[in-house]
């Protein structure tokens, strides 16, 4: 691990066995714990603060494509500590159930919602060093931690006591799960590409030019970014495909009977999965944390300064690239969420049987021709052109896989190093 924030070597810079013949610091599981703490404030505070942001977002461009102005005064001029200030107010809401209602399900449904939700950005990777949890298969866990939200709402409808907050429960189930299997098959398609399942490898892989982004690999990855940006946008329950909380038609959906902070707590759990699925659509598709201009090579120079400056491995060239690979990566990711914002306001809502029929009748076969493409484009090419893809600097096929097995190589070696170090000391 050679990040600041990588838990490995928080535990080491804690325990204090960075300096050589100095005992002190913790011991490895407080330690281990005291960086975990960290991990999960940095995730809660952008957790926390992207709601915010995305919420004051889309106030601000629904009043502009409505021709109003939107937020202007809590703030300042553009409204900006408006959403806190709601979110002050919901606090101070009384938490009312109704009377029928399953009480210690009703009230615990908000968090399962929630904790789905902030559950993915443990493995969501924000740069090429800077994960909470990095797994070789990241892909899926991710998407089946972000599926877990449906269980809340669904429990949330049928703790209800309310016929239309079951209705709309009922609504996002089939939505959801129905939406989840396209949403699958586009990420696949990159995936046949690179060879891996690891989003740190994806993103990694994509470094360099612009052309090595693997949305312009071959056409099915570039005709399976808009597919996926669209089933995405359904999954999360965004119009024109919010059917589960239709106002005209259900009240408010699966929500209809909560108020105050739980109600807040769909709203914080929609949002920041908005960002999720826009973070995986950047690092699959858009170059992850790579800016494609080549401003990485610039930067790699700094790497040989402070090779030991505080933590065993870190380097300022390093951090840096960090820094600016994580503001890359949520700047794309917000831009993709203002689509989403636009598209909602732009957009009318479809019927439930419009939403249904454009899953199962047209994007499902769509995924599944483009997964085919992808996997017989490489030999269609590599019968042609000799190699597996159109452009020679393009991340070629099972490259991935390569990369895996030499990082391991490379992991495997550090190991021994830093056991002969510790052997080393102790004589």
């Amino acid at each position: 691990m050679q990040a600041l924030f990588a838990a490995a070597t928080l535990q080491e810079f804690l325990t204090g066995m960075w300096v050589p013949g100095v005992e002190g610091g913790l011991s490895p599981g407080w330690a281990l714990a005291v960086a975990a703490g960290i991990h999960a404030a940095l995730l809660f505070s952008l957790f926390g603060l992207l709601p915010l942001f995305y919420i004051w977002l889309e106030r601000k461009v629904a009043g502009r494509i409505q021709d109003r102005l939107g937020p202007t005064r809590v703030g300042g001029r553009f409204g900006w500590l408006q959403t806190l200030a709601d979110g002050i107010k919901l606090i101070q809401k009384e938490d009312l159930a109704p009377g029928a209602a399953d009480r210690w399900i009703f009230q615990i449904s908000p968090y399962l919602a929630i904790v789905a939700s902030f559950a993915a950005f443990m493995v969501l990777p924000f740069s090429s060093t800077w994960v909470a949890v990095g797994l070789d298969a990241s892909v899926f866990v991710i998407l089946a931690l972000m599926s877990l939200e449906v269980l809340g709402i669904i429990l949330a409808g049928y703790s209800s006591a309310s016929k239309w907050a079951l209705f709309g429960a009922m609504r996002e189930a089939a939505q959801m799960v129905s939406y989840e299997v396209p949403m699958a098959l586009c990420l696949l398609v990159p995936l046949v590409a690179v060879g891996t399942l690891n989003l740190t490898e994806i993103g990694s892989l994509q470094a360099g030019p612009l052309s090595n982004w693997l949305i312009f690999h071959d056409p099915f990855c570039f005709i399976g970014f808009f597919t996926y940006f669209t089933v995405a946008t359904a999954s999360v329950k965004r119009a024109p495909f919010d059917l589960a909380e239709a106002e005209s038609e259900l009240v408010a959906g699966f929500h209809t009977e909560y108020s105050g902070l739980r109600w807040s707590f769909f709203f914080m759990a929609e949002y920041a999965s908005m960002f999720a699925v826009s973070a995986i659509a950047v690092i699959v598709f858009l170059g992850g944390w790579n800016t494609g201009l080549m401003v990485e090579e610039g930067l790699s120079g700094f790497h040989g300064w402070m090779p030991n400056f505080m933590v065993d491995g870190f380097t300022l060239g390093n951090y840096l690239l960090n820094v600016l690979g994580a503001k890359v990566l949520i700047l794309k990711a917000c831009l993709l969420v203002f689509v989403q914002i636009w598209v909602r306001w732009t957009l009318p809502r479809l019927r439930i049987d419009q939403v249904m029929t454009t899953c199962l009748k047209y994007l499902v076969p769509i995924s599944c021709v483009l997964f085919l493409g992808a996997v017989l484009w490489p030999l269609v090419l590599l019968s042609t052109l000799k190699r597996t893809t159109i452009l020679e600097t393009a991340p070629s096929m099972g490259q991935g896989s390569l990369r895996i097995q030499a990082a391991a190589d490379s992991d495997a070696g550090a190991a021994v190093s830093v056991v002969q170090r510790d052997e080393e000391l102790a004589q």
